[in-house]
């Protein structure tokens, strides 16, 4: 970040540690926030700096911590409400969760269904009825899509819900909020998992695109941008807010339910990073 700065001539504001000195090793190594330890002095902190704020809650951590830091963000985040009228907030939300999703995406999977009804069938008979069941009832308005992973734990699905309960109560209450659903990316937390990263490898097979970070990063940046200058167009329900300008990366309009697949991507995904 700091280079970035220096090489476009930037401003950026960084919480220091007392002392710390104004070279760029010395910034690196004194800069940031504890949330978890120092949240009083963040806080304060952030009700310091001047202009139009924007809270953008992007934290992550392995395992229960996961749930400590995104309860500090949405403690952060009230107690900075409370103090500021100003105040807009952006989340990244995460693909690997339970969606509501509109009836043209349960259209275009149901006609995927229908068209691989025979390679379908021999893969369900020969697993027992265990693989490739269909991701929706048909004609579901709006369809239900469950792409919950057991893999990455409750911790970082109880994490993602509370940014997701945010998200929702302040955009009822009138403040600008820009959440995004964000596509499936080759995040360095996923690939440390052996079984995700195979099933991400195998995932292009059922019309799923895995994005690269870098990728993410500028699709969502522009979203981003977008919605705080014009905002995103009011929705009559919830769950159409979380919906606009989903970048799932085709998850919600596969033909089978994630999970019901996701065994076989595994295998797909091994045999292709063997290869």
């Amino acid at each position: 970040m700091l280079r970035t700065a220096r090489r476009h001539g930037d401003r950026l504001h960084l919480p220091v540690r007392p002392g710390t000195g104004d070279d760029d090793a010395a910034l690196a190594a004194g800069a940031g926030a504890d949330l978890l330890h120092r949240l009083p002095q963040a806080a304060q902190w952030l009700l310091g700096v001047d202009g139009r704020l924007v809270l953008g809650n992007y934290v992550y951590a392995d395992g229960a911590t996961n749930v400590r830091v995104a309860t500090a963000v949405d403690a952060l985040t009230r107690h900075v409400q409370d103090r500021r009228d100003d105040v807009a907030l952006a989340f990244l939300a995460t693909p690997t969760d339970v969606y509501a999703v509109p009836a043209d995406a349960v259209r275009h999977a149901e006609h995927g269904y229908a068209a691989r009804g025979l390679a379908r069938r021999s893969l369900r008979v020969l697993s027992g009825g265990r693989l490739l069941h269909r991701n929706y009832p048909p004609d579901a308005d709006p369809g239900i899509n469950d792409s919950l992973v057991p893999q990455q734990g409750p911790n970082y699905a109880l994490a993602k819900r509370l940014q997701r309960w945010r998200a929702a109560v302040a955009r009822d209450a009138g403040s600008t909020v820009s959440f995004t659903v964000a596509p499936p990316t080759r995040t360095r937390s996923v690939l440390r998992n052996r079984a995700l990263a195979a099933a991400y490898a195998g995932a292009h097979r059922f019309g799923i695109e895995v994005f690269e970070p870098a990728t993410s990063n500028t699709l969502m940046a522009a979203l981003l941008v977008h919605d705080l200058r014009t905002g995103p167009p009011a929705q009559p329900q919830p769950w159409q807010d979380e919906a606009y300008a989903a970048a799932h990366g085709g998850l919600w309009r596969v033909p089978y339910a994630p999970r019901s697949a996701l065994g076989l991507a595994v295998l797909l995904g091994i045999g292709a990073t063997r290869g």
